[in-house]
């Protein structure tokens, strides 16, 4: 163990950066669960992923502005197809979520085959690389889900599925790009399902609680231990809700 590494200069901006999903990601995971379309987060990230490896296969790597365009349509158009096959198919639609899901996933090894850095990129989507967060990267990821907040606390029942959907893509956009495709589906569904006992506000509270915990405890323990930053917070996820739901229902 090395605490030399607890550099907040560089954790900070993690901390925060894992914060700033968690005050999306975790509405949105209660959500998820109510609908029972667990797997959503898994689909719309790797779909999102796969934009952003089609933008770095056409050579549009080094211009943010259009990854960001190629990985929000990717994401929007699988949004729009989830929400036509609810309406048309709602019993099939967790199936449905699963093969959009396998069919990105696939699609993402198949743009790399001739790539000699593919593992590499395939790595950095599913871990991430959220110790590579800058304060410059995260104020415009702030406003964004800063607006997303907004529409989703006081509009999302006239909003309706649809709004759901398009509120999930840009979220998830942002996020799989921040921290990483399995970071992205712990921090919607752990804390939703660690919390899933409480309703309403109390929920949400404990929901982002456990979370912030989580973030917090696991980026200070993989720079002490020096392992990959996003595997670690996803197994100190999984801790911290089996301690907090085992105590909230003591509570109960």
């Amino acid at each position: 163990m090395n605490w030399e590494w607890v550099d907040f200069s560089i954790i900070g901006p993690a901390i925060v950066a894992g914060l700033l999903v968690l005050s999306t990601h975790v509405p949105l995971g209660r959500e998820v669960l109510k609908r029972g379309i667990i797997f959503i987060d898994l689909a719309i990230a790797q779909v999102a992923g796969l934009g952003v490896l089609a933008a770095g296969v056409v050579g549009w790597e080094e211009t943010p502005w259009a990854v960001q365009v190629c990985a929000v349509s990717a994401a929007l158009i699988a949004a729009a197809g989830l929400n036509w096959t609810e309406k048309r198919w709602p019993r099939s639609q967790e199936a449905l979520i699963g093969t959009l899901f396998v069919l990105a996933a696939t699609g993402s090894i198949l743009l790399l085959a001739e790539n000699p850095h593919g593992g590499e990129y395939l790595k950095d989507l599913l871990v991430g690389q959220i110790l590579w967060s800058t304060w410059h990267v995260l104020v415009p990821i702030a406003i964004l889900y800063a607006v997303l907040l907004a529409l989703w606390f006081s509009a999302r029942e006239r909003l309706g599925p649809i709004g759901f959907y398009v509120t999930f893509a840009f979220a998830v956009t942002a996020s799989v790009q921040l921290v990483g495709i399995y970071l992205v589906f712990a921090s919607l569904i752990i804390p939703a399902l660690a919390t899933r006992q409480l309703q309403g506000w109390r929920g949400l509270l404990a929901a982002y609680l456990i979370g912030a915990v989580s973030y917090l405890a696991g980026i200070i323990l993989s720079a002490v231990v020096d392992l990959p930053t996003g595997a670690v917070t996803v197994w100190t996820m999984a801790g911290v809700a089996i301690v907090g739901s085992a105590w909230l229902r003591r509570r109960r």
